[in-house]
């Protein structure tokens, strides 16, 4: 297996290998589509967020749309390498927002996430695909359950981006996304092959070392660089975190998420323009990949879904993760409409997608049942988690700000207590 940017995909079924959805099958119809849906989500984005509808939801949308009116191939030779380069990019940035400070502030907070509750989503979800699923053996469930564990920032954007959410819960939700499709990476792995192998932490410390290393030093050289092209040179810095890792056999997604909390500690001024530059590149990027899941997934999915799948994806956005958040969260002080918010709030995106393209990639047809689950767990999570985002969120964070202020009678007592008696 080489789950390297760039490998191609040699099945038949889901994502089989070919020319590609941006290649030479693709119409000047079709290109014209997908630019003038870009275009037009730039300029009606903030309408269209007010409808709570996203740019995950409005891009699969245009997929299907895109598969509908054209004769779309088939085929994903350059699929995988653009989601996981928009993955790095995504990584990177959100970790190059997150200062050192924040991490050791919250740190318990991200072991219990992190230490606690993801190994036990896992379990769940690999647990629950095993008996309801009916796979021959555990090796796809756990595939299943580590490739629908980590949680997706970028999907839940609308939530880490809004201003009535308090900025810690902010933070903490965007630190366990960066952080968890890094830590399961070396789980998939495992299932994939069938047997324990390698040296999973290894990978992980590798990665994190790798990363942190060369998003300093690169933070450093552009410090003294001019800035005609730092914006470019910061997207080149990402993706050798990324690679410099898997060259090594180490973790990339925890590279670029290390590489990305380096950088932005050592940037300087100039650091948040050039993340900046990555974030609108990395947007861009998710927008062509939630178009072609839309145009190459999601219209496979009609002659491949059960009921138990569906049951599963259900289960899997819901009880899987929310019961392990609230677990782990207990003793933290919280109360329970921030576990609430917390736990639901775990939606499935790029990093589930790129283990489905490893797993059609290293067991072919075979996969298929765990494949199907994962489209159709992403596909819902597309959905739901991007109706209920802007109104969860202000919502909870009206509820948040009136918890933390006093209100009328409470400030009337409070000013007639500093008086004193008349």
């Amino acid at each position: 297996m080489d789950p390297r940017p760039g490998a191609t995909l040699i099945r038949v079924g889901w994502f089989p290998a070919g020319r590609g959805v941006v290649g030479s099958a693709m119409t000047a119809g079709a290109v014209m589509l997908i630019a003038l849906a870009v275009f037009a989500w730039g300029v009606a984005s903030r309408r269209l967020e007010r409808l709570d509808l996203t740019a995950p939801m409005v891009f699969v949308a245009v997929g299907v749309l895109l598969a509908v009116l054209f004769d779309v191939d088939q085929h994903a030779e350059g699929i995988m390498a653009l989601t996981e380069a928009t993955l790095v990019w995504v990584l990177f940035s959100d970790a190059s927002r997150v200062g050192p400070r924040e991490l050791r502030g919250d740190a318990g907070v991200y072991g219990r996430l992190l230490g606690l509750a993801l190994p036990l989503t896992v379990i769940a979800g690999t647990l629950l695909a095993w008996w309801l699923l009916g796979l021959p053996n555990p090796w796809p469930a756990l595939l299943v359950g580590a490739a629908l564990a980590p949680t997706d920032a970028a999907l839940g954007s609308v939530v880490i981006a809004h201003p009535k959410v308090p900025a810690r819960i902010r933070r903490i939700l965007n630190v366990e996304s960066g952080v968890n499709d890094g830590i399961v990476t070396p789980v998939v792995m495992v299932a994939l092959a069938g047997a324990a192998s390698g040296a999973p932490l290894l990978q992980l410390v590798g990665g994190a070392v790798i990363g942190a290393a060369i998003g300093a030093v690169g933070g450093r050289l552009l410090r003294t660089a001019g800035e005609s092209f730092a914006g470019p040179a910061v997207l080149a810095l990402a993706l050798l975190a990324y690679a410099g890792s898997i060259a090594v056999h180490a973790n990339g997604f925890v590279a670029a998420f290390a590489a990305g909390l380096a950088f932005g500690h050592v940037a300087g001024r100039g650091g948040p323009r050039e993340v900046f530059y990555v974030e609108q590149t990395a947007g861009l990027a998710s927008l062509l990949v939630w178009a072609a899941f839309g145009a190459l997934a999601v219209p496979l999915l009609p002659s491949r879904w059960t009921w138990p799948m569906l049951l599963y994806a259900l289960l899997s956005l819901t009880a899987v993760r929310m019961l392990p958040v609230a677990l782990s969260l207990i003793g933290a002080r919280f109360k329970a409409s921030t576990v609430l918010f917390v736990g639901w709030f775990g939606p499935r995106g790029l990093a589930s997608i790129v283990f489905a393209l490893l797993a059609v990639e290293e067991l072919g047809p075979s996969a298929d049942t765990a494949v199907a689950v994962i489209v159709l767990t992403v596909l819902i999570s597309v959905v739901a988690h991007g109706l209920s985002a802007g109104p969860l969120a202000a919502r909870y964070g009206q509820a948040a700000r009136a918890e933390q202020e006093p209100g009328p009678v409470a400030a009337a007592r409070l000013h007639t207590h500093r008086l004193g008696p008349p």
